[in-house]
This record gives structure tokens, C-alpha cells and sequence, in this order.
């Protein structure tokens, strides 16, 4: 008999390791499952994140083309305005001599050094 409880036993500890097996086997399969959702979860977010990261970087590029022409834009008319004070300067320096003051006082108002003489052209009689 006692041979028979150690074969019973005997077998015994194999279907406790077979069901022991058998579970740990299931666990694994559980945990691989799991890992596979999280691998794919995580997978996902990284993929919304850069398509997110993707669309704004092409948004701000494109900003910044337009900054880009405007810069240009504003540098083109800050250098037409530099130019176009420099003119006036020099405006404003003929403006203040006696050749122009003289000038304006023949055209505009007819006024002439006594000493000058002037000439007038004879208008044309029509017939």
C-alpha cells in the first residue's frame, strides 16, 4: 500500500503541476494580452500626438512665411521713407535760400528788382 500512495502521490504532483502549468500559462497569456493593449494604446496617443505636433508646425511655418513677407514689406517702405526724408531735407534747405525765395516772388506774386527789365511776349491778334 504503501506503493500505491507514492504512485498515487506521484501522480498526484503532476496534475498539480499541470494545473499549476495551465495557470501560469493563462496568466501569461493575460499579461501578453495587456501588454499588447497597452503597446497599442500608447502607440495611438505617440500618433495623435504627432499628427497634432505635425498640423501645428505647418501652421507655424506658415505664420512665419507670412511674417517673413511682411518683414520684407515693411524694411521696402522703411527704406522708401528714409529716402523720401533725405529729399525733403534737402527740400527744406532750398526752401530757406534766397534763390528759391526770389523764384516764388517772380512766378507766383510778379515781383521784379527795380533794376531788372522785363520782357512780355505780344499776344497774338486773331483775325
Amino acid at each position: 500500500m504503501v506503493k500505491m500512495y507514492a504512485v498515487e502521490g506521484n501522480h498526484m504532483g503532476r496534475r498539480e503541476r499541470a494545473r499549476k502549468s495551465s495557470a501560469e500559462r493563462t496568466r501569461m497569456r493575460r499579461r501578453r494580452k495587456q501588454n499588447k493593449s497597452s503597446i497599442i494604446c500608447i502607440a495611438l496617443v505617440v500618433l495623435t500626438l504627432t499628427g497634432v505636433m505635425s498640423v501645428q508646425i505647418v501652421s507655424v511655418y506658415c505664420e512665419n512665411q507670412s511674417y517673413q513677407t511682411q518683414v520684407e514689406e515693411l524694411q521696402t517702405q522703411r527704406d522708401f521713407e528714409k529716402q523720401r526724408g533725405k529729399e525733403l531735407k534737402e527740400y527744406e534747405k532750398y526752401v530757406n535760400t534766397n534763390e528759391y525765395i526770389e523764384q516764388i516772388a517772380k512766378t507766383k506774386l510778379g515781383l521784379v528788382y527795380s533794376n531788372e527789365i522785363i520782357f512780355k511776349e505780344k499776344e497774338a491778334e486773331e483775325d
